[in-house]
């Protein structure tokens, strides 16, 4: 039987991940989780690729980074072998990287990466399973969450597992209906629904703080399969990335200097000095 794990030093362990993370850009969807939804994640997500190669399509939310450390601080007894991070914000590749680094985590390691683009050849099929939570396709039937989706799957070659992070509420019509085009994108690449977890985060999100997302995972059939061939994004699928009329129009988001993100930026304040 799994031990239980110690909750406050899981909490101040993601809150060091939180402390060095970069500030979300909402214009690309970076909406980033609350922290005990967090530490949940984590613990969730060590158990399910523990020794297996995971890639992270995209991670604003630092969830690699909390599954690396906690397994790195023997928080968690278990983990993945090996975590690649592939996102398009330098700036989270930066800090991975810094992180790692710091604590000597050789197991995880980030690659700046835009998902229009074909995945990268020597990645295909070098992972077990991915995980990924990606724009949730309000507006847009769920087809950025699918495009991310298609890169999980040709970072596993098609036979592998995947876990999906998407918005889940019963009452609103549009998450009902991009959790029921995945599910259909899935099964016409022949992978299933092998469970899910209804309503199970909560995220900073202003204008819908109540709005929660559910972790669906996914599972490759066996059967024989030819190679995987990537591809970058056609034209119409760019187009309404973001949303119907929103399309995807940058490459990279890149870090003009570093930052410190544990401590508050010069143009957030000025001093005014006492008179003597």
């Amino acid at each position: 039987m799994a031990r239980e794990i110690n909750l406050k030093d899981a909490i101040n362990a993601v809150s060091d991940v939180v402390q060095n993370r970069p500030r979300p850009l909402r214009e690309f969807d970076q909406i980033y989780m609350k922290t005990g939804d967090m530490v949940m994640q984590s613990e969730l997500v060590a158990r399910w690729a523990k020794d297996k190669r995971l890639a992270f399509i995209g991670d604003g939310d630092a969830i690699s980074v909390c599954v690396a450390l906690l397994k790195a601080r023997e928080i968690f007894d278990e983990g993945p072998s090996h975590i690649t991070v592939f996102d398009f914000d330098e700036r989270i590749c930066g800090a991975i990287t810094r992180i790692a680094d710091h604590e000597q985590m050789t197991n995880l390691e980030s690659r700046l990466y835009n998902c229009a683009d074909a995945f990268p050849e020597d990645m295909i099929g070098q992972f077990d399973c991915f995980y990924t939570n990606p724009p949730w396709g309000a507006s847009n039937a769920g087809e950025s969450v699918k495009v991310f989706m298609e890169r999980g799957f040709e970072a596993t070659g098609n036979s592998g597992e995947g876990l999906v992070v998407i918005a889940d509420d019963h009452e609103l019509e549009w998450p009902q209906h991009v959790l029921a085009q995945v599910q259909k994108f899935a099964l016409e690449r022949d992978q299933f629904v092998q469970k899910m977890h209804s309503k199970m985060h909560l995220y900073h999100l202003d204008d819908n703080p109540n709005l929660r997302s559910c972790n669906l995972f996914f599972k490759a059939l066996p059967m024989e399969r030819p190679s995987v061939v990537s591809k970058g994004l056609e034209k119409e699928r760019l187009d309404n990335f973001y949303g119907q009329g929103q399309p995807l129009t940058i490459r990279y988001v890149r870090e003009r200097k570093r930052v410190d993100y544990g401590k508050a930026h010069d143009e957030e304040y000025a001093i005014e000095p006492m008179e003597v």
